[in-house]
C-alpha cells in the first residue's frame, strides 16, 4: 500500500505570497518602495518587522534620519483609478494606523535584540504605489514625516 502524496509545503513567506494576490501586490509594493529608499541613499535596516502588534513595513537609515515606513501598493486595472481619490494607496492609511506604527516603533526601539543606529532624527514616511496588472510601477508617492 502506497502512502497518499502530501501536498507541497506552503511554508515559506514567498510561497503564501503567491497563493494570495493581494498579498503578492503588497510585496511587490514593498520592494518598489525599499528601492526607492536605496537610490535615496537610505539603507535597508529591516523589512516586515512582525511584532504581536502588527508589521513595520520598512525601517530604513540614511545617517542622519530613522524612518519607519508604512507601505500601501494598488493594482490599477484600467487608467481611470489612477485619478480617483479612493483609489489612492495612501487614502488608506488612518488615524489607527498610523497610531498602531508608532507603538510598533516604540516597542522595536526598545527591544535590545536590534540594532539601533544613532539617528538625529526619527520620522514616520507613507509610501503610496500603484502597479499595473503585471506588477510594472505606474506611480510613486513619497511623503516624508506624513505624521
Amino acid at each position: 500500500m502506497r502512502p497518499t502524496p502530501r501536498p507541497p509545503h506552503r511554508g515559506s513567506r514567498a510561497e503564501r505570497a503567491g497563493a494570495d494576490p493581494r498579498r503578492a501586490v503588497g510585496r511587490r509594493g514593498e520592494t518598489l518602495a525599499a528601492e526607492h529608499f536605496r537610490r535615496r541613499g537610505f539603507a535597508l535596516l529591516a523589512r516586515n518587522v512582525r511584532t504581536r502588534h502588527g508589521e513595520i513595513d520598512l525601517i530604513v537609515f540614511d545617517g542622519d534620519a530613522l524612518v519607519f515606513c508604512e507601505v500601501k501598493c494598488r493594482r490599477v486595472r484600467r487608467d481611470g483609478d489612477t485619478n480617483d481619490p479612493s483609489r489612492q494607496p495612501l487614502a488608506s492609511i488612518g488615524a489607527r494606523k498610523r497610531a498602531r506604527l508608532r507603538r510598533l516603533a516604540a516597542a522595536w526601539l526598545g527591544d535590545p535584540g536590534h540594532r539601533r543606529p544613532a539617528a538625529r532624527l526619527i520620522r514616520f514616511d507613507a509610501i503610496g504605489v500603484s502597479v499595473d496588472a503585471r506588477g510594472r510601477l505606474l506611480a510613486l508617492e513619497h511623503v516624508e514625516g506624513a505624521w
